[in-house]
């Protein structure tokens, strides 16, 4: 509009010729107001574009940190506590795994195309259930935390108390050590038992079998043999396999009152819990027994 008439644009605009300049100049103001309303607008875009662009960017970079795998299996058939599972090409004997509500298995049979499990909880399992594996071979608690507890196959508390602090876990299956690397058996074991001692040698680490038929005292001898080690710097781990409740509970009491469970560990595994419980509960005794 700078080469234009003044009059002749005033007279198209029907406004006086005198106004014309004042609302022309008005009207530069408001084009000039815009320009600047648009130049805001674009900065404020652009601003709104570095945002994004620098999420996308620190998206990028940590792209890959959260991602989780799991190898997982299906059910084929279940029954009496024992679960053939496909699709798990990778486990390991002895290995755990995970099926729904939290019930654990052990693995124990690698074929070709299927894995046998045992269960080692009571929980509803059924055919189609998603089975993981967890990549870990069944490890028991260790250590003098243990001592004066009763414990199951797997370590866990049976005595309703808390549970105990931890620090170490040892492999349930691990290899024994060979005939060559052990100690000499030079240090006597005594049953407190006049008998048994005059006339049998026992000695520390010393594999001692006690068989007898039912209720010819077989256990007595065992629990005599707990109370004879009091004071002697002996740690002793009782496995009671297959047993009636009331009947671990009585050898607790007994040990109780007579100041035997402070250097002792109970492993229960009753008739009333599952096999494979009942199975692996040597294997924890002399896991723990180890240690």
């Amino acid at each position: 509009m700078t080469g234009s008439n003044s009059a002749s644009d005033a007279a198209q605009a029907n406004i006086p010729a005198k106004d014309y300049n004042k609302y022309h100049s008005v009207g530069h103001g408001l084009v000039g107001v815009g320009a600047g309303a648009a130049m805001v607008g674009a900065s404020g875009v652009g601003a709104g574009q570095g945002v994004a662009a620098g999420r996308a960017a620190e998206a990028i970079k940590n792209y890959g940190k959260k991602i989780k795998t799991d190898e997982v299996g299906e059910v084929i058939t279940v029954g009496d506590g024992i679960s053939l599972v496909s699709g798990l090409d990778n486990a390991m004997l002895g290995e755990l795994l995970e099926f729904p509500n939290k019930v654990l298995a052990m693995a124990l049979s690698l074929e070709e195309d299927a894995v046998g499990a045992v269960l080692l909880g009571k929980g509803k399992v059924k055919e189609g259930d998603i089975v993981k594996r967890t990549g870990k071979i069944i490890s028991l608690p260790v250590g003098d935390a243990l001592l004066g507890r009763v414990i199951n196959a797997l370590g866990k508390p049976l005595d309703g108390l808390k549970a105990p602090n931890i620090k170490k876990y040892r492999n349930a299956f691990r290899v024994a050590p060979g005939v060559m690397t052990r100690k000499e058996v030079n240090e006597p074991l005594e049953t407190g038992i006049i008998a048994i001692d005059s006339m049998v040698p026992i000695g520390k680490g010393q594999r001692e079998l006690i068989i007898g038929d039912r209720q010819t005292g077989k256990t007595s001898i065992a629990i005599d043999t707990i109370l004879n080690q009091k004071g002697k710097n002996v740690k002793v781990v009782y496995v009671a396999i297959g047993q009636k409740n009331s009947t671990v509970a009585q050898v607790v009491e007994r040990l109780k009152k007579a100041g035997a469970m402070k250097y002792t560990t109970i492993v229960s595994a009753t008739a009333s819990d599952l096999a494979p419980l009942q199975y692996l509960a040597p294997f924890a005794g002399v896991t723990i027994a180890e240690e």
